[in-house]
């Protein structure tokens, strides 16, 4: 038989194969995969190209390594199901990044996401100011879960005793104690308000980890070791 006819079969028997294993894991979006269950798509993955592929591999064996690898997420569920530690072991524990509109640093180095991937993530909530944040974290997914503080929260339109107000977003003009003067500049501020207003509180550039500023004046501090002014 010629090769190209046996790399087609090859690899028709192997997607047949894998679609039927997948059955066995259920539905589950990718985003909501496992770390362990994703290291395990990849690996499986390569295996079947290889398989696919090199004809001096036996196929028998390929398909076993492939089952053993289907096998150990399925054992993964099982057991997580059964048990709320080792559930928390394989999967871990949600993240908190923010209480009481006030952001812990440590968990965000711990879980190496930079500030401007966790506002990006608040946005993306439609949640453009740190202060307004009763609590976030980051579920072990990576979806970051926000609640905002009740008088935050959204309102009916009835309830809005101005609709027609329009505000500019708040920027981050300070973000690991270095201003950024662009964002500053967006919200229509000097450099020298920034720094009077700085003087005011007896705060100092390197001393905040995230300021934000509206277009109203509106400014808002997360300094370093979970200190919150306004």
């Amino acid at each position: 038989m010629p090769e190209y006819l046996q790399v087609a079969l090859r690899s028709i028997f192997i997607l047949l194969s894998l679609f039927a294993i997948t059955k066995l894991l259920g539905k589950k979006q990718l985003s909501k995969l496992s770390f362990f269950e994703y290291i395990t798509g990849i690996t499986v993955g390569s295996i079947a190209g290889t398989l696919s592929m090199d004809l001096n591999l036996p196929l028998s064996e390929g398909l076993m390594s492939i089952l053993l690898w289907f096998a150990f997420p399925l054992l993964f569920s099982f057991l997580s199901l059964k048990s709320i530690r080792f559930r928390r072991f394989a999967e871990g524990k949600p993240t908190v990044f923010i209480k009481d509109g006030n952001i812990d640093e440590k968990a965000l180095k711990k879980e190496k996401y930079s500030v401007d991937e966790m506002l990006e993530q608040l946005r993306k909530k439609d949640v453009f100011r740190v202060a307004d944040v009763e609590f976030a974290s980051l579920d072990t997914n990576g979806d970051l879960s926000v609640l905002l503080k009740k008088e935050k929260q959204p309102l009916v339109r009835e309830d809005v005793f101005d609709i027609s107000q329009k505000s500019t977003p708040p920027q981050a003009v300070i973000t690991d104690g270095k201003i950024d003067q662009k964002a500053l500049s967006e919200v229509g501020f000097p450099l020298a308000w920034l720094v009077r207003e700085l003087a005011k509180r007896k705060l100092t550039v390197e001393s905040v980890f995230l300021a934000q500023l509206d277009s109203e004046g509106n400014l808002t501090f997360d300094l370093y070791n979970w200190t919150n002014t306004q």
